[in-house]
């Protein structure tokens, strides 16, 4: 596909039942069902993100939370690097506050910040903020959904959202934080508290990945951004229960579930067990030792280092080849960045890795 090749045609003229069986049977899911592919299928965490100047421009002048709620302008972004890239998913444009947004949490996410909470939940009284979420709440993200399939042609759709333990540590601490110091204060002083605040985010995650489900995503992935920050024997105890809960909700459905953190090294197994298909591993585990870490029966993802793409292209290439051969005894393998795209990366470095792991894979 050449970088300004929109996957919309001619493939969005074929009927539904032909886009759902091309679908299913794109790159993507069968390396998350860990069947035979053409080819290893890339995409990008942050990848319709801060890096490409035509994502710049649509956003010019509109907030974060607004631009997630305007149906036709997520398209467009969520578009873009599938047009740019060739990759082989798209992931739904979003934040992982939303749904929180949607149910009337008072948030907002403010530049060079993050998200920031007004009232931050630290008492039982606060959990009264967590109402639980409608598909009415987000009727935004069934139409945007609606268009991008309609788009896509038999390019999977990755539905988005934040697992318990991330939305936690936003909504005690009050916004981002290195230390965590609220959120592990009440994890540890008050456990019953700790337990019911996940229990319901649980809730209102599970709710939103399946509007995105039953609106047309193929996949869905959970991210846990910040679960690099506990210890195996907190996450088994105070986390992964409720990480467990989502991916129960979403079961029935059928579609890969995906779970990523960063730092999470000594967690992979665990993330494992709490219920995905295929776990994504950051740049600081080789993928055959987090193969064995986690255990068989499951695909992996990743994990080239976002920031070897600023070090030129044959660098970029010997480090995807080291990812590519511990890659490849693995079941099933999904390739992406240990992370997101970093802002100031080149959006052509990305191009170009992509066309060199589909070149190099073919089978």
């Amino acid at each position: 596909m050449s970088a300004n090749e929109s996957p919309a045609s001619p493939r969005s003229t074929q009927p539904p039942a032909a886009r759902s069986d091309a679908v299913k049977d794109s790159a993507f899911l069968k390396a998350c069902r860990r069947e035979p592919v053409p080819h290893t299928p890339v995409w990008f965490m942050r990848q319709a993100g801060r890096s490409l100047p035509e994502y710049r421009k649509v956003r010019e002048g509109i907030p974060m939370l607004e631009s997630c709620m305007r149906p036709e302008l997520v398209t467009e972004i969520t578009l873009q690097p599938v047009r740019r890239h060739g990759v082989d998913a798209a992931i739904y444009f979003s934040d992982i506050v939303v749904p929180l947004k949607a149910i009337g949490v008072d948030l907002d996410i403010k530049p060079g910040v993050g998200p920031v909470v007004e009232h931050p939940i630290r008492t039982r009284a606060d959990l009264a903020q967590l109402r639980d979420l409608t598909p009415e709440d987000v009727s935004y993200v069934t139409e945007a959904i609606g268009l991008l399939t309609a788009e896509l042609g038999s390019t999977p759709l990755i539905g988005f959202a934040g697992a318990p333990f991330t939305l936690a540590s936003y909504l005690v601490e009050g916004g981002p934080s290195r230390t965590y110091e609220n959120a592990k204060a009440m994890m540890y002083g008050d456990p019953e508290l700790w337990a019911d605040l996940l229990d319901r985010l649980a809730e209102i995650t599970a709710a939103f990945l399946r509007v995105q489900i039953e609106a047309g995503a193929s996949a869905v992935q959970l991210f846990d951004s910040w679960a690099g920050a506990l210890s195996p024997a907190d996450y088994r105890r105070s986390v992964l229960p409720a990480s467990a809960k989502v991916f129960r909700a979403v079961e029935g459905y059928g579609v890969p579930r995906i779970h990523f953190g960063v730092g999470t090294g000594e967690l992979l197994g665990l993330m494992g067990e709490a219920g995905a298909d295929v776990v994504g591993v950051d740049w600081r585990v080789p993928l055959d030792e987090a193969a064995r870490r986690v255990g068989p029966g499951k695909a992996l993802q990743g994990n080239l280092d976002p920031t070897v793409l600023f070090a030129g292209p044959e660098a970029v290439e010997a480090k995807t080849r080291e990812v590519l051969d511990t890659a490849s005894g693995l079941e099933g393998h999904v390739f992406n960045l240990g992370h997101g795209v970093m802002p100031s990366t080149d959006p052509d470095a990305l191009t170009r890795l992509t066309e060199y792991v589909h070149t190099q894979t073919a089978r």
